[in-house]
């Protein structure tokens, strides 16, 4: 770290961000030998979305053993499918074993983050003073930021009423009227959890997901032995789930593919549920995987009991205790739970980040998002977002992770190497890459499918996917190529900070 006699502090690079992201990033500086870092956490531990989200059954939808660090496996993982807690712990024992703490600054909320063209650095305030870098990295992720619906009377509430990822642990659902507002990845997993506790549980769906059964049991202490002591069984079990899941992200890129998948989907429900008029309730009418496909096998046996009602449409208005329905239809209820998910076409933190020109990230985005290669976005030099535009990808979030951060740390080490002062995207690479994104996804059942996702922007674009495989990503970021960027080699680290 570098200070000037006005005490700013100044440093290599800034990471934004406890989750596994921003923790991946930790580790893969310190490995490149880049020690002069800082990461900021908001809050008093590292965690991300497994620290927000504690909602009861709340896990992973992909096999821990893909859903963890290729250099970290966890030999002691106890389910196929981990569980809230124990990837929060599994998260928390990798900071410690590599070492990561000692760079951390809890309590650090980044308010704002600007590139300087003045002062050549990024300029980031946050909740505790102001602090500088010449790189920064933003690893805050896309699922953080819950979604508040806008419906009337919904404020006024006269009962209790919380996000799923603000869990209120503090309120008793015993023999409560709940009302479950949406019906996405976190409803599949709680729902099944309060069913038999509450009195009567009224579920509003606007859109029913297509839900696959869940290969999910305790793997045996022998199971863990073995990944244990001979660590290349765990690895060919990894590859293994790594091979499903990109057959299916190869199959999304068809229609014709993805109905095939569709009959499992089909016959889940029908084992499910009896009643034909809650079947067809939950039954989409579109292409499975045009929304994100959902894994359970207790979602549908929990709507089929008779404490539950099913409402196939939005919530429309709130008076006092009463729920009204977009058909007229209206219920009574004492607690309100939103699983209405999060914002994932724009990440967050793009209302946070200003270009060169005082811009912020959405303002120009204008709700479509566009970078180059999903990392770097225009005129904001030096500055890399994870989980940026149209990277996002059907398997496990860690394969982003590893991929991008082998990119960026490239990008670190050849700046480091070249006395590179200043990397940022080409305008015109930025054109020519997104144009042929939007080509490729034309054809997908992302676009193709005949449903509204969140993988589409507000302006009717696809700004989310990565449209090819994750064996194309990994081998377009294994490499930063400093000839597709604008790059200044006049050098001075020793900036003006004051």
């Amino acid at each position: 770290m570098n200070t000037k006699s006005t005490t700013v502090p100044f440093y290599r690079v800034i990471v934004i961000g406890g989750g596994f992201a921003g923790l991946g990033a930790a580790i893969k500086l310190k490995q490149a030998g880049i020690h002069d870092f800082i990461l900021l956490e908001k809050a008093n531990e590292l965690g991300g979305v497994w620290r927000e989200n504690t909602y009861p059954g709340c896990a992973c939808d992909v096999p821990s053993a893909l859903y963890s660090y290729s250099f970290e496996p966890n030999p002691t993982w106890s389910r196929v499918f981990a569980g809230q807690a124990e990837i929060k712990q599994y998260l928390q024992n990798t900071a410690q074993k590599y070492q990561v703490l000692p760079h951390v600054h809890f309590n650090h909320e980044a308010l704002a983050a600007t590139w300087s063209d003045a002062k050549q650095c990024w300029i980031i305030k946050t909740n505790q003073g102001e602090i500088h870098s010449q790189f920064a990295i933003m690893a805050c992720g896309p699922m953080h930021e819950p979604v508040i619906p806008n419906v009337k009377g919904l404020k006024d509430f006269e009962g209790e009423i919380f996000h799923s990822s603000r869990w209120r642990h503090d309120v008793d659902l015993t023999d409560k009227r709940v009302a479950v507002i949406g019906t996405g990845a976190s409803a599949i997993q709680f729902v099944p959890q309060i069913q038999p506790l509450v009195k009567h549980l009224t579920v509003f769906q606007r859109t029913p997901h297509w839900v696959l059964p869940k290969s999910d049991m305790p793997l045996p202490s022998a199971i863990q032995t073995l990944f244990k002591y001979i660590p290349v069984s765990q690895s060919v079990m990894r590859s293994s789930v790594y091979g499903i899941f990109e057959t299916l992200n190869g199959g999304l890129q068809s229609n014709a593919a993805m109905r095939q998948v569709q009959r499992i989907a089909e016959f889940h429900i029908k084992q499910g549920i009896k009643d034909p008029e809650l079947r067809a309730k939950v039954t989409p009418n579109y292409v499975i995987g045009c929304k994100r496909i959902l894994q359970s096998n207790e979602w549908y046996p929990a709507l089929a009991q008779e404490n539950v009602d099913v409402v196939a449409g939005a919530l429309s208005e709130v008076k006092g205790k009463q729920l009204i329905a977009s058909d007229g239809s209206s219920f009574e209820a004492d607690v309100i739970i939103l699983g209405t998910g999060f914002e994932v076409a724009e990440p967050p933190i793009a209302q946070r980040v200003y270009n060169r020109y005082g811009q912020s990230m959405s303002g120009v985005w204008q709700g479509s998002p566009e970078g180059y290669m999903g990392t770097m976005v225009a005129d904001c030099p030096n500055g890399f977002l994870m989980f940026g535009p149209n990277i996002a990808v059907s398997s496990s979030a860690f394969i982003i992770i590893e991929a991008q951060l082998t990119y960026i740390i490239d990008a670190l080490k050849q700046a480091i190497k070249n006395n590179i002062k200043t990397i940022e995207p080409d305008p015109v690479r930025i054109a020519e890459f997104n144009q042929r994104v939007q080509e490729a996804l034309q054809t997908t059942v992302w676009n193709k499918g005949g449903c509204q996702s969140y993988f589409i922007d507000q302006n009717g674009r696809n700004s989310t996917v990565w449209p090819w495989t994750t064996f194309k990503m990994r081998q377009q970021l294994s490499r930063f190529k400093l000839n597709e960027y604008l790059i200044d080699h006049q050098v001075k680290l020793e900036t003006e900070t004051a």
